[in-house]
């Protein structure tokens, strides 16, 4: 589950690098992205890629076991793939239409690593790809207006030392597939990527420490 990843990019940077117009109404985004907040997404509408910042999470219902009354929605932030061709599933009905598929743009995740309550966030970067694109689904919502999710996948083997999942990261050249392909050739792009093009920078930073820039790269980075 990846609960936590950082932009670090402007608006402006992330539109000229997707090829995309900058919004006519500006936003601003953190660096840092935790679910229930607003991240930047990549999207069609009307044969035109737009940028737009949407809530990360799709809302999500349940109800107190105490009282029996509702909860506020949770973010459900994480798609898995197993899930994506599920007719009872949250997911489905969005994948199937390419137009609610989106780029996700992000510089880095992060893990909780650690023993429970001293766990520390571990970054994980694109080698070969500084701005990289992570494959989304977007809906809007009654409650926190256009909202995305992240599809994951199972972690390759370089990083199951840190977690067992990890996002789907497209290549450059699959964009365009993620966004307009029918949903049989779309899920051929939902795999590992190769684990020698990922680099893990540790760090001393609680996992509970929203903080909002990254740490200082160290001065030889792991590379798995």
């Amino acid at each position: 589950m990846c609960n936590l990843y950082t932009e670090r990019k402007s608006a402006a940077e992330v539109a000229a690098h997707f090829g995309v117009d900058l919004p006519v109404q500006p936003f601003n985004s953190a660096e840092d992205v935790y679910p229930g907040y607003s991240g930047m997404v990549v999207r069609e509408e009307e044969g035109k890629r737009v940028l737009q910042s949407m809530t990360w999470g799709f809302p999500r219902h349940s109800k107190s076991k105490k009282t029996g009354l509702p909860n506020k929605p949770s973010p459900t932030n994480n798609a898995r793939d197993d899930q994506l061709f599920n007719s009872y599933g949250m997911w489905s009905e969005w994948f199937a239409r390419p137009a609610h598929r989106c780029l996700i743009p992000f510089t880095a995740f992060a893990e909780a690593v650690g023993e429970k309550g001293a766990m520390t966030k571990t970054w994980i970067s694109v080698s070969d790809q500084p701005l990289a694109a992570w494959a989304g689904l977007w809906r809007p919502t009654d409650e926190w207006g256009d909202a995305y999710t992240g599809v994951m996948v199972d972690a390759t083997e370089e990083l199951l030392d840190i977690h067992d999942r990890m996002p789907v990261i497209l290549r450059p050249e699959d964009h365009e597939t993620w966004l307009h392909a029918p949903a049989d050739e779309a899920f051929e792009l939902v795999r590992k990527y190769p684990g020698d093009r990922l680099v893990a920078q540790h760090s001393s930073d609680p996992w509970s420490n929203r903080s909002k820039t990254l740490p200082q790269p160290p001065v030889m980075p792991t590379l798995l």
